[in-house]
């Protein structure tokens, strides 16, 4: 995919890392939107995203425009007290999940596996805000790290499953 936000380093010009970790600046929130947009055409039915990234980073508004190109309709919400969100009308279906108000890795690994049993038969997508509350390696997810500083902006980066430590999002690293 050769787009404004991931893509060829040459023909984007501002690639920050390696091929393995595409790093972006974003404007806006509405940049952040259409990265998630630009990520649907990446991502398919059956894979994992694992979105990480302080509370106002922007993860629910990459949701947003990732399921606007999945051509969801709904309004998209956070899942924080609802834990998970299902989008069956998206194609494909989107399960969002977030696991930020569960604090011990077993209640979190066990939604986890419930929703991914789901979206596995859903044929959906399944994206999983604050998946460091996981003890679960998940070295098949895609990884996209999301901060914001006044500063500096927001900056994203994606890993494609597969290319970092397979404990990357235990909870020893909290």
């Amino acid at each position: 995919m050769n787009d404004k936000y991931f893509g060829d380093a040459e023909a984007s010009g501002s690639l920050d890392s390696q091929s393995t970790d595409e790093t972006r600046i974003l404007d806006d929130l509405e940049a952040t939107k259409e990265l998630g947009r630009m990520l649907a055409a990446r991502l398919k039915a059956h894979d994992i995203l694992l979105l990480r990234g302080p509370l106002g980073a922007g993860k629910t508004s990459l949701v947003q425009g990732l399921a606007d190109a999945l051509g969801i309709q709904e309004p998209i919400t956070s899942p924080t007290f609802a834990l998970a969100q299902h989008y069956p009308e998206g194609t494909p279906p989107l399960v969002h999940l977030d696991l930020y108000r569960l604090e011990q890795a077993i209640a979190a690994d066990d939604l986890f596996l419930q929703e991914e049993e789901e979206a596995n038969a859903m044929g959906a997508l399944l994206v999983v805000e604050w998946p460091e509350r996981l003890s679960l390696s998940l070295p098949d997810a895609w990884l996209l790290d999301l901060n914001y500083a006044v500063a500096s902006g927001r900056t994203v980066s994606l890993q494609p499953p597969n290319v970092r430590p397979a404990n990357l999002t235990t909870t020893s690293e909290r």
